[in-house]
């Protein structure tokens, strides 16, 4: 029977992996995203944009300093602490301490952001629950981007199990992985260390198809839907690094 890890991302990112991952990227990675976005949801000046979830705010910052109202939600309090401190002089950003699995109903947004492969973080249920509360919070003609590097056509292609450790930021991560075919989850168990700290975690991405995911999207009211494998507009096809899945809130929808 595959162990129940339906919640493990509600614990695992405290602050060890955090400042690991925040070491991870550098701003022209972030820039070249912001732009992406901007082109294919065409946004305009004032654009208002869910950043979910938002970790420490990469893309909210970067897309509130560009002039668009931003709300960002991620389920980590040291995360959000980090945004909030570092989104200080910026008007327009909007930063919550929230469960994915839980959309505000409040918000209305031209764009809604899934990035960094949170996509594949819920169990199936859970990510069809995501894609329908989304459909309901972005507007008639409003897009939604997932940005996902777990889809099966950038995995499984090949797949090695063994990694080396890295060390970033002054943080050193040692992780091992297996993947439960029966469940298609890619499961990493982390061990994350600095100094005398140490933070111990195992992280779960569920695997779909390309196609499983459109379906979804489609399932939830979202349609024109386009691929794309890098953000400079790179088509999606077998072996790409990543998915980026842009897709259009139908204007039928109530």
């Amino acid at each position: 029977m595959a162990e129940d890890l339906s919640t493990w991302y509600t614990e695992f990112f405290t602050e060890l992996p955090n400042a690991f991952w925040r070491a991870a990227l550098p701003p022209q990675y972030t820039n070249a995203e912001v732009d992406f976005l901007v082109r294919v949801a065409g946004l305009q000046p004032g654009s208002r944009v869910l950043d979910l979830p938002c970790g420490s705010g990469r893309h909210t910052l970067a897309l509130a300093r560009r002039g668009y109202r931003v709300t960002g939600i991620d389920i980590s309090t040291e995360a959000v602490a980090f945004a909030r401190a570092a989104a200080a002089d910026l008007d327009g950003v909007d930063l919550r301490v929230g469960d994915m699995a839980r959309v505000p109903g409040d918000l209305r947004v031209d764009l809604a952001i899934c990035m960094g492969n949170s996509f594949g973080y819920l169990d199936h249920d859970g990510s069809r629950r995501l894609l329908a509360d989304l459909a309901t919070i972005v507007v008639p003609g409003g897009h939604l981007v997932l940005d996902y590097g777990f889809v099966a056509e950038s995995l499984l292609p090949g797949l090695q199990l063994d990694e080396p450790p890295m060390t970033l930021g002054g943080i050193e991560a040692v992780s091992v992985n297996e993947y439960d075919a029966a469940n298609s989850r890619w499961l990493t168990h982390f061990t994350f260390r600095r100094g005398d700290q140490e933070h111990r975690g195992t992280s779960v991405q569920h695997v779909y198809t390309a196609a499983e995911v459109v379906r979804l999207v489609g399932e939830a009211g979202f349609s024109d839907t386009d691929l794309y494998g890098d953000p400079d507009g790179t088509p999606f096809r077998l072996g790409s690094h990543r998915l980026l899945l842009v897709a259009r809130r139908s204007r039928h929808l109530e």
